[in-house]
């Protein structure tokens, strides 16, 4: 199998098309060459669902059905519940020893998501603190790349900077502090000033200009020798022996499905398609889709790249049918009911297996418990590795001192 690849889903009710298209096609190609870890994070559930968790439960099980639904493969990938593999708390907590602040209030979605869910209280440390169990779910495994959009690449940014932090605080040479002082004092009070606070600006508020300037800086120093720039740099980036694997993103193409207003597919915008939808409510809900709005009657022509129907083409239709589309969207030759028609039986075609699928699997709760079970036991083994380098970097593995 090729380099390890973690990636979990909040259970918080069913998936729909968008989670299809956009992140669950991505896993199928992702089993197929590489060791994965998928997880129901039932943890980070809690981080806004804290005071209605009685629906999390009903809601991990229905993820891992369609999950198996649409092709995930216990026998390749490795599924668990995150609650399950208590090792991701354990991490989660010792990060948070050496987390500034700072780091966790600038986290973009933090106040994003605290103007979005106003009616729910996220003034809590869960909330808060919901990067480092994030940094925890990715750092366990030793995953060198995280699948992720283009818009959650910054939520990545702060796995890096706190396997950066710690390795740098536990995984340096014995002498390292000894050869950064010999450092400072040979730049001598003033110049040593200008590094700290280039120091500061890097790692306290995670500006990247500050390692550039600090290199400048450094090789401006007459009184360093190479070896010393060399560990100062270091010290400032933070750089220490690897014991925590500082993830890369690994872009995933963005979603194309849309939702039902055109908008993004969401359940927060009320404009989704559930993956096990039914056949009547299916056709029920694309029938009620607007049009173009310049469609007032039968014979009036259209623009179909104002219509949020030609973007579900875009995903489902082949290129004669959407040319067919085109010239009587144009030409009022063809209704908006006429247009829906091929979108409908698309998504019907799409859906049928899946929902086969789906009542399989949750049909057989006992063979779904053991599936997590068996994953669950894969996962703590690879994240007690992790652990355990943890735990002798931080000289917290007393039981081994013991004679």
């Amino acid at each position: 199998m090729g380099e390890i690849i973690v990636s979990g889903m909040r259970p918080t009710g069913r998936l729909h098309l968008g989670h299809y298209h956009g992140v669950l096609k991505n896993w199928l190609r992702l089993q197929a060459a590489h060791d994965c870890f998928f997880f129901a994070a039932d943890w980070h559930a809690l981080t806004t669902h804290y005071e209605t968790s009685e629906g999390i439960s009903t809601a991990v099980w229905d993820l891992l059905v369609e999950w198996l639904a649409v092709g995930i493969d216990p026998e390749r990938a490795t599924l668990f519940i995150q609650s399950q593999v208590p090792q991701h708390a354990e991490l989660a907590l010792l990060l948070g020893m050496l987390t500034p602040l700072s780091w966790l209030e600038r986290v973009p979605s933090f106040k994003d998501q605290q103007e979005k869910l106003r009616e729910r209280d996220l003034a809590t440390f869960g909330f808060l603190g919901y990067p480092l169990l994030m940094s925890a779910d990715i750092l366990l495994y030793g995953a060198r790349q995280v699948p992720v959009g283009a818009d959650q690449v910054a939520h990545l940014e702060i796995t890096r900077e706190l396997a950066r932090r710690f390795n740098s605080l536990y995984g340096r040479d014995p002498d390292a502090p000894l050869q950064v002082e010999k450092g400072l004092q040979a730049m001598g009070k003033k110049a040593a000033r200008t590094y700290l606070g280039l120091r500061e600006r890097y790692q306290q508020a995670g500006d990247g200009a500050a390692v550039a300037e600090a290199q400048a800086f450094l090789l401006a120093q007459a009184g360093l020798s190479d070896a010393l720039r060399a560990q100062l740099l270091a010290h400032l980036e933070g750089r220490g022996r690897e014991i925590l694997i500082e993830p890369q993103a690994l872009l995933t193409e963005a979603a194309k499905m849309p939702g039902l207003d055109g908008q993004k597919m969401s359940k927060s915008y009320g404009n989704t398609i559930p993956l096990r939808e039914s056949p009547e409510e299916v056709g029920k809900k694309i029938r009620a889709m607007p049009t173009d709005p310049a469609r007032v009657r039968r014979n009036d022509p259209g623009n179909p790249e104002k219509c949020p129907v030609w973007e579900f083409h875009q995903v489902y239709s082949s290129p004669e049918t959407r040319a067919w589309v085109w010239e009587g969207c144009t030409t009022a030759e063809i209704g908006c009911l006429d247009c829906k028609q091929p979108v409908i039986a698309a998504v019907l075609a799409e859906q049928a297996p899946i929902r086969e699928r789906a009542e399989y699997w949750a049909a057989r709760p006992a063979q779904l418990r053991e599936i997590v079970a068996s994953g669950a036991l894969r996962a703590r083994a690879r994240a007690e590795e992790t652990l355990e380098k943890v735990r002798s970097a931080m000289h917290l593995d007393h039981g081994r001192a013991l004679p």
